[in-house]
């Protein structure tokens, strides 16, 4: 009886080597998509456009949405879209394979946003809600939440003073510093990857959110 005991498994037993399998299957499949896209960057740097129109159409959905919430402008996204894989393009030969396609192509796309931002000084009307990359509302005031017993994102406010508040809040932070928060808050990425997209430590970018942060919580202390 307890040698039938021992040689069956319990319920928790096969969901643990279930789970271990999809985690495996889930491994390979990620490797093997990115063993793919490097032999179309190697196809792409010897020339095949081909190779490269697939890379365009891999990330082209998510290049425009992330230059659309991050400018806040159809025009300014569809040319920064545009830019960004003109640029890819022109300096295929130069990638080096030491990080994703995916990580390289947003880095771009933050820079050229970064440039679009030092040029002007605001970008939308109202700040108070914004659509993640999956299409969702994120609440600004949420995301900043620290926490306090008292805390609660004000959605009984006027929207359109909230949003007055917060464009002047989002204003007083550097390009660099709103770009930082909106990767992390609204895309969803990791420091790592975010200091990677802008050249610099995952350090630096996580110094850059806790300084964005902590003036946005200074801005809206008046709106908790």
């Amino acid at each position: 009886m307890d040698g039938a005991n021992r040689g069956s498994s319990s319920p928790d037993d096969e969901s643990r080597k279930g789970e271990s399998r999809t985690g495996a299957s889930r491994a390979e499949e990620r490797a093997s998509n990115r063993a793919l896209e490097m032999e179309l960057i190697r196809e792409a740097q010897a020339g095949s456009r081909a190779a490269f129109d697939a890379l365009v159409r891999q990330y082209e959905h998510q290049v425009l949405r992330l230059a659309l919430h991050l400018t806040g402008s159809e025009h300014d996204a569809e040319d920064i879209y545009q830019e960004a894989f003109l640029k890819a393009y022109r300096y295929i030969g130069n990638f080096r394979f030491e990080c994703s396609f995916y990580t390289w192509i947003y880095r771009i796309v933050t820079n050229l946003c970064l440039d679009q931002l030092r040029r002007r000084k605001t970008r939308r009307e109202d700040h108070a809600v914004v659509v993640d990359r999956s299409g969702g509302e994120i609440d600004l005031l949420a995301s900043i939440s620290d926490d306090r017993p008292f805390s609660n994102p004000a959605r009984e406010l006027d929207r359109k003073l909230l949003g007055e508040k917060i464009q002047a809040a989002l204003g007083k932070l550097t390009p660099r510093e709103r770009m930082v928060f909106e990767l992390k808050h609204y895309q969803g990425l990791r420091l790592r990857t975010i200091g990677e997209m802008l050249n610099t430590t995952e350090e630096t970018a996580k110094n850059t959110l806790f300084r964005a942060t902590k003036k946005l919580r200074a801005q809206l202390a008046e709106l908790r």
